[in-house]
């Protein structure tokens, strides 16, 4: 390779990508052929070159020139990019604005940050349920159980709420009967407060038909709890 041409290379310098360019693309519904195209849009913008073609742009890519304008139409429609009008020393030009993107990033940010806020609390709250019902500090292995069936499991809170309800009518107050509950669920496809309280209520409705003999009378009486850790 000539020499000089080495040197041009490095001195056409280094761009720097804003990490949050890599971070939230895929949360935005980006595609990473889009997500490449916004890279050399970026690219661009930071030499000067506010309004490069599809053609410029898709002598830097593997894209053809249809595709490269394809994909600037889509960046536009989904509303990660705008074009504006700049004016530089009386003359009007149009420019590629990235403003938009960084615009929903923001958004996305703060919808994140108030849903972390909602869960602190709900969990903080579900915590001091679970205190309140058992009448005393739950331990660091009962801490880790819960935060497992809310962040692996995925849980919802209310549904907790039921199992714990649940295991408080049963007189059954250990996590492993309330784990039980939740697993038994979970396998029937009950994922609502409302549709667990419908589960209970058919089995304890069953529960207390009584058995008779032959003479006509009740050979035991019901047991009205369901015992989840004899569930099949």
């Amino acid at each position: 390779m000539d020499k000089n041409r080495i040197i041009d290379l490095l001195e056409e310098g280094h761009i720097s990508i804003p990490v949050v360019f890599l971070d939230y693309y895929d949360a935005l519904g980006i595609h990473e052929r889009d997500m490449m195209l916004l890279l050399h849009l970026h690219r661009e913008i930071s030499k000067g070159q506010h309004f490069p073609t599809p053609e410029q742009l898709a002598r830097k890519m593997s894209l053809t020139i249809d595709s490269c304008q394809d994909g600037l139409k889509r960046l536009m429609q989904r509303g990660v990019l705008s074009i504006e009008q700049r004016q530089d020393h009386g003359i009007v030009y149009e420019s590629y604005s990235l403003r938009p993107f960084y615009e929903k990033i923001i958004l996305y940010l703060e919808a994140e940050q108030k849903d972390e806020q909602k869960n602190d609390s709900l969990g903080g709250e579900l915590y001091s349920l679970f205190e309140n019902e058992f009448g005393r500090p739950l331990s660091p292995m009962e801490i880790e159980t819960l935060g497992l069936w809310i962040d692996k499991d995925k849980y919802s809170y209310e549904l907790i709420k039921a199992a714990l309800k649940e295991a408080v009518i049963s007189g059954k107050l250990n996590l492993r009967y309330i784990d039980r509950i939740l697993f038994e669920w979970q396998k029937k496809g009950i994922t609502t407060p409302e549709a667990a309280l419908q589960e209970s209520m058919n089995f304890r409705k069953n529960q207390r038909k009584p058995e008779l003999t032959g003479a006509g009378k009740q050979s035991r009486e019901p047991y009205p709890n369901y015992n989840w850790l004899e569930s099949d």
